[in-house]
């Protein structure tokens, strides 16, 4: 389970918090800690739902989960959104703590592509499982090799299911850079999954951005 931050309970009359939009919330957290935990319970899943695909062991992702909480915690006083929604601005300090916690460790960026692909359906046939299982494994050795940028394209469209315009936010990019890079990422994705299947690509170098 994710850890619960101990929010002190407010001695203001309470009030449904959970109605209003980020920005109320966020000006309201820069003085009670109650309106914070409001928006830690709004977006606690998806956070961790990106870290855990990007770290691939729900323990770490459970610690940087709680890590990005305390941090945007901590510095919410001095945040203004200027262009940067509340989301967003969650989303890069996840990313920054991911990456620094691959290069600490020296560690493979690895995506739990089983979940991100999905099982297969109960009524298939075992050996249609079977052959549906080595399209997976085959898959994810492919983007397992992307550049991280790709990775994040990839978790933030298909495990958060967020917009071109909610990714360029997070990433920093125009929505149609975004839309670029998602084009050429399937483009990629399509030839090296034939250049593998075909045996004419060495599986430990990493794909060009």
């Amino acid at each position: 389970m994710i850890m619960k931050i101990p929010w002190k309970q407010s001695k203001q009359p309470k009030q449904d918090l959970s109605t209003l939009a980020d920005t109320e919330l966020v000006q309201l957290a820069k003085e009670e800690q109650e309106a914070f935990g409001v928006l830690y319970e709004r977006y606690v899943g998806k956070i961790y739902n990106y870290v855990y695909y990007r770290t691939g062991n729900h323990h770490d992702a459970e610690d940087l989960t709680a890590m990005v909480f305390y941090r945007a915690m901590g510095h919410i006083e001095n945040y203004t959104e200027r262009g940067v929604p509340f989301q967003a601005w969650l989303y890069r300090i996840a990313h920054n703590l991911v990456a620094n916690w691959h290069r600490d460790r020296g560690r493979r960026k690895i995506i739990a592509l089983e979940d991100f692909i999905g099982p297969s359906p109960q009524s298939e046939t075992p050996d249609t499982q079977a052959e549906d299982e080595e399209e997976r494994e085959i898959l994810m050795r492919v983007i397992r090799r992307l550049p991280e940028e790709r990775q994040q394209l990839l978790i933030l469209k298909f495990i958060e299911h967020l917009s071109n315009a909610e990714i360029g936010q997070i990433m920093d990019r125009t929505e149609g850079a975004i839309k670029s890079l998602y084009h050429r990422t399937l483009i990629a994705l399509r030839e090296e999954l034939q250049l593998y299947e075909a045996g004419h690509i060495n599986h430990e170098q990493s794909l060009e951005s």
